[in-house]
């Protein structure tokens, strides 16, 4: 046989051999976007996970009564894309508390909030999302209501689920950008705001607001709460110069600190044999 033969014989083969292309980027990362068709071709088989936000509606010295709305969303919308999920609708009004009185606020009670979270969550899980990732901007006796939330869909239905109140996640991060660790409607807060809505930020109203530390652990309780403004250090944290760089750049770091978290837990998951 000529040795020339091989030749179109080999190039024929090449030519057949299927080639791997990458995965097209779906149309949205938005729940409410995408049609049912696209979802049915997407979870589970290209996308596992999807991200909730939640927060509510309570006053924030001279930021937006929907400030523990504005930040999770924010950060969500930054890294969806890095960590291959889905975002769901936000849930914006939550479990508030003390600053409940105050003009705008609104406040859900804990025995509905839960049963409400929980159903979403468990559409969730018959949509065939395995990871369940809950951005939370709202402290106090909401982040509890939903962990218990979150360990209940993950035992009942043998998913993985994960909570990230995003302040005490970058608590390093804000005391590295402005030297303190914040507050409510503190320096870091104010900040994330800014950084992601200016416009929303009253910066010639900072002299109508006053800030009240937290509270010791059973020392006091007040309803409403003195201030519309919380320090977690007695002294520190008063937003004063709303400068726009330092804003910045603490936003690019909770988004750093919260993608690299999801990251690492989400293979960590998959290292375990927890994909389904």
């Amino acid at each position: 046989m000529p040795r020339f033969t091989l030749f179109p014989l080999l190039l024929i083969c090449s030519l057949l051999k299927p080639v791997s292309t990458p995965a097209q980027e779906p149309s949205s990362r938005l729940l409410d976007e995408l049609n049912w068709l696209e979802i049915q071709e997407l979870v589970p088989a290209r996308i596992n996970t999807v991200l909730l936000t939640t927060g509510t509606v309570e006053p924030h010295g001279v930021i937006n009564n929907g400030a523990d709305n504005t930040a999770p969303v924010g950060i969500a919308k930054a890294l969806v894309a890095d960590v291959n999920a889905i975002l769901a609708p936000h849930i914006s009004y939550g479990v508030t508390g003390s600053m409940s009185p105050y003009p705008g606020a609104t406040y859900i009670e804990p025995e509905v909030y839960a049963p409400f979270v929980k159903a979403v969550m468990e559409g969730f899980v018959r949509n065939g999302f395995r990871n369940i990732i809950v951005i939370n901007g709202h402290g106090g006796p909401q982040t509890a209501v939903l962990q218990e939330v979150a360990n209940q869909i993950a035992f009942e239905h043998g998913v993985n689920t994960l909570v990230i109140n995003w302040w005490s996640l970058c608590a390093e991060d804000a005391l590295e950008v402005f030297g303190n660790l914040g507050g409510h409607a503190g320096e870091n807060e104010t900040a994330m705001v800014q950084a992601i809505r200016p416009d929303l930020v009253h910066k010639d109203w900072i002299s109508r607001v006053t800030a009240t530390p937290n509270p010791p652990e059973g020392a006091w309780s007040a309803m409403p709460f003195p201030s519309s403004i919380t320090q977690y250090e007695a002294g520190k944290g008063f937003p004063h110069d709303f400068d726009q760089g330092k804003a910045d750049a603490y936003f690019q770091k909770v988004i750093v600190r919260v993608r690299a978290l999801i990251l690492e837990i989400v293979e960590k998951w998959r290292l375990a044999g927890f994909e389904g």
